[in-house]
């Protein structure tokens, strides 16, 4: 799994014109899946976002975790994070999962953020044409891979 993970101070999901997730202070996770992908891959990411500290403390230094801060998430799902561009300028997603894969694991590492979080997040739709808007605080912007755990 890849993720970008950006720390908002607001962010927003609309998917044919109907706003579908909205979260103020917290993060928007962008998710990449891929077929090798498990249970250990999410429980790992989960854990790391939950506690990444990111967010700000008195003396504004990045300090706090979405824990620390209450902060929300909003979970978005795009196999382009795994775009192969060595040849050509067409990128190739044969890295990405398939929807029978990717959707069960999209919906665990939904499920298990919001337990290691203690409370509900939002999402996009898997699959959908979704318009996401953001106001990136910072910018704070990381990338993390669960198969290159740097």
């Amino acid at each position: 799994m890849k993720v970008v993970i950006q720390r908002v101070t607001k962010a927003s999901v609309t998917i044919e014109g109907e706003k579908v997730a909205s979260i103020s202070n917290g993060v928007l996770v962008l998710l990449g899946i891929v077929n090798e992908d498990t249970q250990e891959d999410i429980n790992w990411l989960s854990n790391k976002i939950v506690n990444l500290r990111i967010f700000e403390d008195d003396n504004q230094v990045m300090n706090k975790s979405l824990i620390d801060v209450n902060g929300d998430v909003i979970v978005v799902s795009q196999f382009t994070l795994h775009a192969a561009t060595k040849k050509g300028n067409r990128p190739s997603y044969i890295k990405a999962a398939k929807p029978d894969i990717a959707i069960p694991l999209y919906e665990a590492f939904v499920k298990q953020i919001e337990t290691d979080l203690g409370k509900k997040i939002q999402t996009g739709e898997f699959g959908a044409d979704m318009k996401v808007e953001l106001l990136n605080d910072g910018p704070v912007t990381i990338i993390i891979d669960s198969k290159n755990k740097e």
